[in-house]
């Protein structure tokens, strides 16, 4: 087994937070408990560090045509400033992965899953042409996540730069932050208002410290990854490996949203308009279990004695106290207030088709 890789923040934490392997490197799964901290970003904030995630620069003249050709989404909509979730596809309509794009002055930044730098950078190198220069600086990036409802008013403490001018889906390069030079994001994984900080690995256990002193009257709390997974599933938002794969299309995980046909050509665009036009042959659900217990990935789904698909993601939803999961299931059976049973552990429970997102943030 290879040595698992660490965060330029695991000497900070390294004492207080309980580590797991997580896609080859060594990363906090909790530091005073997942409930603790879930709750900590619903109502406070919480401070992750996401270091483990790729970045990739793709600069040069022909760079529009290049991320258009790979994604998913509409590139040439952005605005310098400006970033996009996405995804790129196989030729069949299956995901290679799903990743936000950030368009610079004169270059596109991809920020990719973790598990999927490798594939992903030669999946992109395969596909380059013309005058385009393609570079892996996710060893020169670190990369924090400040999330929750006071996120904001924590971060401000550090710059002059005023962050409510940062809308949503927008970034900032060169954000001073009390002396960390910093591109400031505004987007998330959990669910909630916050935002992605990038740095260079050098800087990153300074801001991390500075974060949480800032925050400290506001309660904010180390997170790790047990967190970012409650959260993320109480607000639908997918995770590569469970709810988009290979073998499962931006269009079955409900993710059309993402997906723009209109724009000319891209890869697995033909096999995406198929799927559109006759109807994908299944959806993602979300389930509420009626029956007691908790559908965890890969679990059967059943109709009657049909199994019609499986569970891609499943928790007590610590927000709403409720066995909650997502499931794949045959389209025809996918039907808001259906009920399904999920096969867990060898006992068929019973669970009812639910409205997903299961929580959203109450609007201002």
């Amino acid at each position: 087994m290879s040595e698992l890789k660490r965060t330029p923040l695991y000497d900070v934490y390294k004492e207080e937070a309980k580590l797991v392997p997580f896609a080859g490197w060594e990363m906090p799964v909790q530091f005073t408990g997942i409930k603790a901290e879930h709750e900590a970003v619903r109502t406070r904030a919480g401070l992750f560090d996401v270091s483990h995630m790729g970045e990739v620069e793709i600069s040069g003249p022909d760079a529009l045509a290049l991320v258009q050709k790979l994604t998913t989404n509409d590139a040439s909509k952005l605005q310098v400033g400006q970033a996009q979730y996405s995804l790129m596809c196989y030729p069949d309509g299956g995901t290679v992965d799903d990743l936000l794009v950030y368009r610079g002055e004169d270059s596109f930044l991809l920020v990719i899953n973790a598990a999927n730098i490798e594939k992903d950078l030669e999946w992109i190198e395969k596909h380059a042409q013309g005058e385009v220069t393609v570079r892996d600086i996710s060893r020169e990036t670190a990369q924090l996540a400040l999330q929750g409802p006071l996120a904001e008013k924590i971060l401000q403490k550090l710059t002059r730069t005023d962050l409510s001018s940062i809308g949503f889906f927008r970034f900032k390069h060169d954000v001073d932050l009390d002396g960390v030079i910093a591109l400031v994001s505004r987007s998330g994984y959990t669910g909630e208002d916050g935002f992605e900080i990038y740095v260079s690995p050098d800087d990153a256990p300074t801001l991390w410290n500075k974060i949480l002193e800032a925050g400290a009257e506001e309660g904010v709390v180390p997170c790790g990854l047990g967190a970012r997974d409650t959260l993320r599933l109480e607000a639908r938002l997918p995770l590569y490996g469970h709810e988009l794969s290979a073998s499962i299309s931006p269009l079955e995980a409900g993710l059309g949203f993402a997906v723009k046909l209109d724009k000319g050509d891209f890869i697995g665009r033909d096999a995406l308009l198929k799927q559109k036009e006759e109807g994908v042959p299944r959806k993602l659900v979300g389930l509420e279990m009626i029956g007691r217990g908790i559908a965890r990935a890969h679990y059967p789904v059943y109709v009657g004695e049909e199994e019609v698909g499986e569970v891609t993601s499943g928790t007590q939803s610590p927000t709403l106290g409720k066995n909650v999961a997502l499931a794949l299931i045959k389209s025809q059976h996918a039907e808001t207030g259906n009920r399904v049973h999920v096969d867990v552990r060898g006992k068929r429970v019973e669970a009812e088709i639910v409205p997903t997102p299961f929580y959203k943030r109450p609007k201002k």
